[in-house]
């Protein structure tokens, strides 16, 4: 098992034939993602990377029955591609665009709460199940199989945790990389809880930083429903307060927004900190060899 893709997911890519979507599709064929098509409006019944281009989501469904969806719209357009995708029926939808307005991640937020989907992003590095699908912009070569599960915030820290438990002789189950602005629409307490109910899933590492509320709401769950060892890690912790922080949800707004807040709430509720991003993968094996 893995959580939210693997070697079965049927993936189509919206904004299939721009300068983004071309390269990153092209990496993640390469990767063996099952890419089924893709959709550029107006350049229907082309083909693009030996794939089919459709003018809408819900004609790239009909014909391939694609599952999920991966998005590089320019950020004027995106919103309107994440509610296509959910009302054509895409069960998961992954946004890479960064800069999407955040009054239309509102509109967003509440079309797609009733739709039965799950969105991860926008502005994020995507989701990786190693060896079977990668769907996103990670290097891919970086992250091997195993039973560690990642979240994160930062797509830099993502590969960069991944590295130290690959050197650490562990591996990952799957790398989601939530996205950093102020509206996203996985959690990270929702992924949290995927891996905690993914059988193959050991251990998890959970990196956030600076900014909003969501690893606090995820350390609360743990807390009370946690099974599984946890590393955490916050990014942000010489960031002066009220200015944001290459994300736009990285602002230290008030005094439970600062790393060290941070930290101390996820200490309390049982979460291994690590001090600094290098112990990440150190920690993380600790932990595991504790356990078996």
């Amino acid at each position: 098992m893995s959580v939210l893709v693997n070697k079965n997911s049927k993936v189509l890519v919206q904004g299939f034939t721009g300068s983004e979507g071309t390269f990153h599709a092209s990496q993640m064929i390469e990767y063996g993602t099952n890419i089924v098509g893709g959709v550029t409006p107006g350049k229907g019944g082309l083909t693009h990377l030996n794939l089919p281009v459709f003018n809408t989501v819900s004609d790239c469904i009909e014909k391939t029955e694609a599952d999920t969806s991966i998005i590089f719209v320019p950020p004027a357009f995106a919103a309107d591609s994440i509610m296509e995708a959910a009302n054509a029926g895409i069960k998961l939808i992954i946004c890479i665009t960064e800069g999407i307005p955040t009054k239309d991640m509102v509109i967003v937020k509440e079309y797609i709460k009733d739709k039965d989907c799950i969105l991860i992003g926008p502005n994020c590095p995507g989701v990786i199940t190693p060896g079977e699908a990668k769907c996103g912009i990670m290097p891919g070569f970086v992250f091997k199989k195993g039973n560690i599960g990642l979240v994160s915030k930062s797509g830099t820290l993502t590969y960069e945790a991944a590295d130290q438990v690959v050197k650490a002789g562990m591996g990952i189950s799957t790398a989601i990389g939530i996205g950093g602005d102020p509206i996203i629409g996985t959690t990270t307490k929702d992924a949290i809880k995927l891996f905690m109910n993914d059988p193959e899933t050991l251990g998890i590492i959970m990196i956030g930083e600076i900014g909003g509320q969501l690893e606090a709401d995820a350390a609360k769950w743990i807390k009370k429903y946690g099974t599984k060892p946890v590393v955490g890690f916050i990014a942000g912790q010489t960031a002066p307060a009220g200015r944001t922080m290459g994300h736009a949800g990285a602002i230290v707004g008030g005094k439970d927004d600062t790393a060290e807040a941070k930290m101390k709430i996820l200490k309390e509720c049982g979460i291994e900190v690590s001090e600094s991003p290098a112990n990440i993968g150190s920690l993380m094996a600790q932990l595991m060899r504790v356990r078996t």
